[in-house]
């Protein structure tokens, strides 16, 4: 009897095992809308020369990797700064292969919150 006992503890102990869900599924994230913003003004205003597609040109460089590779090219600058400034300045960050069309009023076109929100949305393609 006393084996029984142990036997119908068993099969409840695996039946709630089986039961459980393990651990918790993490959290997703909630976007951040400045950056949801960022996103849409460079899908209004930026995808139509620059892909987010590694090596995709279509008439500028790729912004694949925009964040990682901007905290390197110009010494002296963050990649904050070298995005903002490739974007009011284009022609002093002309990319080597590519020629220099960015159009250089974009500032004049967008608000500086929309600036903001798409330097924001570029740093975070790495």
């Amino acid at each position: 009897m006393k084996n029984k006992y142990i036997l119908l503890s068993l099969l409840a102990a695996f039946a709630l095992a089986a039961c459980s869900t393990g651990a918790a599924p993490a959290a997703t994230p909630t976007p951040d809308p400045m950056i949801l913003q960022g996103q849409a003004v460079f899908n209004a205003r930026c995808a139509t020369c620059h892909a987010l597609v590694p090596d995709t040109i279509i008439i500028g460089p790729s912004l694949n990797g925009i964040a990682t590779r901007a905290e390197t090219r110009v010494d002296g600058q963050g990649a904050e700064e070298y995005i903002m400034m490739s974007i009011l300045r284009p022609g002093d960050y002309v990319v080597e292969g590519f020629n220099n069309v960015m159009i250089t009023n974009f500032a004049k076109e967008v608000t500086s919150e929309e600036m903001n929100a798409l330097v924001a949305f570029l740093l975070t393609l790495k």
